[in-house]
């Protein structure tokens, strides 16, 4: 991977959000202001762990187990991230580890991508978002995801995806709406809880996918280019210790070491000790240090 490359991808995941926060700060106190910002990360934080807590580590990786009405909490959370339907996104993530940067991964940036500027923005669009508009190398749902189909509520979610995503954007307004007062507040609560929350929360799961593929270091050693980036880790709720999940897939926790920042991984925690989460795996550390890179 050229230093150009990496250095292309770095920019397309920063500005955007170098983007955001100058908007803020040029709009403070005009159209956005502390409310506005609560409807935000709220909303980011709910549908952010229906992503990483629901569709990814109970749904695809089975690395807990939780009572039905649980499960079903979290893929409605997670609809509501606007990123696919429950079905669907298990599937892909699956064929994306059985593939993992090679031909049939769904979401790869290194996949029939070469070196040079061009092909890194190429690889870093496919990576973000142009995989979700095509239909090369996504997972057929009977073969990756067979035990969520079976599932009679799951299946019924996944066909209110449409419905769902327009209650994500409906519920901010209306709560903008009575915090913030009059048609004001019921569009800031749209935009602010529904366009911006979406598209950040978008751009960070993204990340995931492009930057975490090949910028970050390397503790274990895997057959694939996956990334642990701890400034991420914050925003995409632990995901981005990404070489750790991709060296122990079915861990509870991305998030291996104290130091390891994983909100994802404390929310696990937290419905375990509850009495709401069990069988929840769990990596010991004699198993991660026959793990551990050589590089």
């Amino acid at each position: 991977m050229t230093r150009t490359h990496k250095l292309v991808n770095l920019a397309g995941i920063g500005l955007p959000v170098f983007g955001l926060v100058l908007a803020i700060v040029l709009l403070w106190e005009r159209m956005v202001g502390p409310t506005e910002l609560a409807i935000m990360i709220v909303g980011y934080l709910l549908t952010g762990f229906g992503i990483t807590v629901g569709y990814h580590r109970l749904f695809t990786h089975r690395s807990f187990e939780t009572y039905r009405p649980v499960r079903y909490a979290f893929a409605v959370l997670g609809q509501m991230a606007v990123e696919g339907d429950v079905v669907a996104w298990v599937a892909d993530h699956r064929k994306h580890h059985q593939f993992s940067d090679q031909d049939g991964d769904p979401h790869s940036p290194h996949a029939g991508y070469g070196n040079g500027a061009f092909e890194a923005l190429k690889g870093l669009w496919h990576a973000h978002t142009g995989w979700m508009f095509s239909l090369a190398g996504r997972a057929d749902k009977m073969k990756y995801a067979k035990d969520l189909v079976d599932d009679r509520g799951l299946r019924l979610i996944a066909k209110l995806f449409l419905p769902t995503v327009a209650l994500s954007l409906l519920v901010p307004a209306l709560i903008g709406w009575v915090l913030l007062g009059g048609w004001y507040g019921f569009w800031a609560g749209l935009i602010w809880g529904g366009g911006v929350r979406i598209f950040l929360l978008h751009h960070v799961t993204f990340s995931i996918n492009s930057i975490c593929h090949f910028w970050g270091g390397r503790r274990f050693g895997t057959p694939d280019e996956s990334r642990n980036v701890w400034w991420l880790s914050w925003l995409s709720f632990g995901e981005s210790w990404h070489n750790n999940h991709h060296a122990f897939p079915s861990s509870a926790f991305h998030g291996l070491r104290k130091f390891e920042v994983d909100p994802g991984g404390w929310v696990i925690w937290t419905l375990e000790k509850c009495g709401l989460a069990w069988r929840v795996v769990r990596i010991p550390p004699e198993r991660q240090a026959r793990k551990l890179a050589v590089e």
